[in-house]
């Protein structure tokens, strides 16, 4: 079976695989939501969320180093962040002098930048296993089988179809810039102009690559609509949960409200 390059699902015969998709995604925002409602400095809490995340991961077969791989790419944008560290109240643990101005790094905004990283990067490990094991038009039935609205599961199904549009528009322009481009015969050479000219060719193929793509996506939509197209996902009548999903739905939700509960107990 053929994948796109920017698809992450994985096929495999996993447990996690099989799982019915309303469960999976049942699930993971069950999860986030835990982690993100677990109090600040709530670290053994921290630890079996973690350990929970890399059970699921060596469960779907995906490999752990594949996950935390892609969940790396998520820590840069914690970096928003950054200014809990100077701008919460607390115990100075030390100072820094920029210039005229002396920030100060606490105790309690440390704890918190901590926390928030810790956060980011479990959550989005339970999102990279349920993108990678479960095919998107399955999520998106899914969605809407737990009634999630129906504006929103139309705006992630377009999102997601036209981001393959502006890849593949992507690549005509590399294919015809690389057709029309000349290299030198000679070792050391570099074929081009100077960096200001690079730069302003680099700018029109990314404005020419907006207007393609949205002309395209344009397109895209009134020939969608002229086929009946209303904003719907519309698939066949889904089955029953069988009594092994029911049984998996239960104890995972059971476990996170306990973990929350025991977060609360001694952290709050």
């Amino acid at each position: 079976m053929h994948i796109h390059f920017l698809d992450p699902y994985r096929p495999s015969g996993s447990a996690i695989h099989r799982l019915d998709p309303r469960v999976k995604f049942v699930l993971a925002v069950a999860f986030i939501f835990t982690t993100a409602l677990t109090p600040v400095g709530a670290w053994p809490v921290y630890i079996l969320l973690f350990a929970l995340a890399i059970s699921v991961e060596v469960l779907s077969e995906l490999g752990v180093g594949f996950v935390l791989r892609r969940a790396v790419l998520a820590l840069p944008f914690v970096l928003a962040a950054l200014p809990v560290i100077f701008t919460i109240p607390g115990e100075a643990l030390f100072s820094l002098n920029i210039g005229p101005w002396t920030l100060t790094v606490t105790i309690p905004g440390l704890e918190r930048f901590i926390t928030i990283a810790l956060k980011s990067w479990i959550s989005v490990q339970m999102a990279i296993v349920l993108a990678s094991s479960t095919p998107f038009p399955d999520l998106m039935v899914a969605m809407r089988a737990v009634h999630v609205p129906r504006l929103l599961v139309a705006i992630f199904g377009l999102m997601w179809r036209y981001l393959f549009v502006f890849a593949d528009e992507a690549l005509r322009l590399i294919r015809a810039r690389l057709s029309r481009s000349g290299e030198a015969d000679q070792s050391g050479l570099k074929s081009g102009g100077s960096l200001a000219w690079r730069a302003r060719i680099a700018g029109g193929m990314a404005g020419n690559l907006f207007l393609r793509a949205f002309e395209r996506s344009d397109r895209i939509y009134m020939a969608m609509v002229a086929r009946g197209y209303d904003g719907e996902v519309r698939a066949a009548p889904l089955p029953r949960l069988r009594p092994t999903d029911w049984a998996v739905l239960t104890c995972a939700l059971t476990l996170f409200v306990v973990l929350l509960a025991f977060a609360f107990l001694f952290w709050a």
